[in-house]
């Protein structure tokens, strides 16, 4: 551009000098005729330097490539999942209670026990119904010395059987009456019906309690699981043995499990149905902890090609991506299955190894040349 510049500077000098001159030639046509020999000069080396420009530019053009970055396509398993709000829950957590009314008047154990099956924990005043236990066995040791005596006659075919069945009738009433004593003495007991650890002591010394109060909480932490709702949709895709994912957001913990248990009956109110997974022991993890499930719904038959659906465009022939082969953008047009959290499973089209264009895909079309980023 610089020399055409030059030239255009030099033919307007030449002009200017033949303007100077005709000022003061006598002969108007042999200037005229100098002028367009000049003029037709400098056409010639005009056009003669466009060209050899425009060559230049066009070399320089088709040397120009656009530069990306790839990646090679590889295969792997590909799954899908179904997320859920969940919560942990004891298998065993039981609220305990006393049987009877009464005072308490002795807590054996305090939060963060351990404690067995058949242990008392706590106690309440018993001391009437020991008392009435105490009369009656006084009682009840003459009556039984009665009825076997009149057993020992009447086998000897001595006395009645009248005297008989109404000495027998005596001692089973009180053997009733002192059973019952028994059980209302249990009651007054509150006994641990599990083995776990003690969670909550909601009683004090000299506190009344009633049935039905919750007096004292055990749980048995070996057990314990995560139990979610899951809406009706769900239902056939959700089976015992799925492979679950479970997240535990408050300490920032997960663990791998499966399904246990998927209820096969839809609730009538909220349309959900109910699923279980069994959790291992572990001291961090409470009873209603908030828990986050991924329930594993599908999964490839065998490794497949899977890519971010961000590299994946559309047009009228279907979904394509471009890879770059020999120096050149190559768009394959491409099948795709699932989709699952930016990703797609790529059933046919493309092979592993290719050169997935990563970077730049954007920037480029089918048959541009490339250079690819090292």
């Amino acid at each position: 551009m610089k020399t055409v510049f030059s030239y255009i500077q030099s033919t307007a000098i030449l002009l200017l000098s033949v303007f100077v001159v005709s000022c003061s030639a006598p002969d108007p046509k042999a200037e005229l005729e100098q002028l367009k020999k000049q003029r037709s000069e400098l056409d010639t080396k005009i056009a003669d330097l466009e060209a050899s420009i425009a060559k230049t530019d066009t070399t320089q053009t088709a040397q120009k490539a656009t530069e990306v970055a790839v990646s090679p396509v590889q295969t792997r398993i590909f799954k899908t999942y179904i997320e859920v709000q969940a919560r942990v829950d004891a298998d065993q957590n039981v609220f305990l209670s006393s049987g009877i009314p009464g005072t308490v008047t002795k807590i054996n154990v305090k939060v963060g026990d351990k404690v067995t099956q058949g242990q008392v924990l706590a106690e309440t005043d018993s001391r009437m119904i020991q008392q009435q236990i105490s009369d009656l066995q006084t009682n009840y040791e003459l009556v039984k010395q009665v009825y076997e005596k009149q057993e020992e006659l009447w086998k000897q075919k001595i006395g009645t059987e009248i005297q008989y069945l109404q000495a027998k009738s005596n001692k089973e009433s009180l053997e009733k009456k002192m059973a019952t004593l028994e059980e209302q003495l249990r009651m007054s007991k509150i006994i641990s019906p599990i083995n776990g650890t003690v969670d909550g002591v909601n009683i004090k010394i000299g506190q009344t309690v009633a049935p039905g109060m919750n007096a004292i909480t055990v749980v048995n932490f070996s057990n314990l699981k995560v139990k979610a709702e899951v809406a009706e949709s769900y239902s056939s895709r959700i089976k015992t043995g799925d492979e679950v994912l479970i997240y535990f957001p408050d300490n920032n913990d997960s663990i791998v499990s499966k399904i246990n248990y998927a209820s096969r009956t839809i609730d009538l109110l909220n349309r959900t149905f109910d699923i279980e997974a069994l959790l291992n022991t572990s001291d961090e993890l409470h009873p209603n902890m908030v828990a986050k499930m991924k329930i594993n719904d599908y999964q490839s038959a065998k490794p497949c090609i899977v890519l971010p659906v961000k590299f994946i465009q559309k047009s009228s022939t279907g979904n394509y991506v471009l890879v770059a082969e020999n120096g050149k953008v190559v768009k394959k047009v491409i099948t795709i299955g699932r989709e699952y959290s930016g990703l797609a499973e790529v059933t046919g089209g493309l092979n592993e190894g290719e050169q997935l264009i990563v970077k730049g895909y954007d920037l480029v079309i089918d048959g541009d040349a490339i250079t690819v980023q090292k």
